[in-house]
């Protein structure tokens, strides 16, 4: 059984990474950000989150853990470009990347929401 907080936890995980995001591009932090599967959540969807989300009884939960796996690579796709962007002085280009990154942020904790919901 997955703990009551479990998918708020992950949810946090996600907004701290974005955090770092941000404040690496405002110049105020050093992150370099990590591979999809490297951050907390995804060690989460590529380790135990599919077995665990199996443990809900709601059969559309394995559908929004999926669907999850995409835009969580993008995220991290766009995040990396973000830095390239920022790094090479395209101040517009890096903003745009921060753009799409909330937007897909934005997706990413709407689907831990709603797991939450399922339990």
């Amino acid at each position: 059984m997955v703990a009551k907080a479990f998918f708020m936890l992950r949810l946090n995980d996600h907004v701290q990474y974005l955090k770092k995001m941000d404040a690496t591009l405002k110049g105020q932090q050093d992150f370099a950000g990590t591979e999809h599967t490297a951050c907390k959540l995804g060690q989460w969807l590529y380790g135990e989150g599919a077995e665990e989300v199996a443990s809900l009884q709601d059969e559309r939960a394995k559908a929004v853990f999926e669907s999850m796996l995409e835009p969580h690579a993008r995220f991290h796709q766009v995040g990396q470009q973000a830095l390239e962007k920022k790094k090479s002085g395209d101040e517009v280009g890096a903003h745009a990347a921060m753009t799409e990154l909330h937007t897909l942020s934005t997706v990413l904790m709407n689907k831990l929401i709603e797991l939450d919901s399922m339990k």
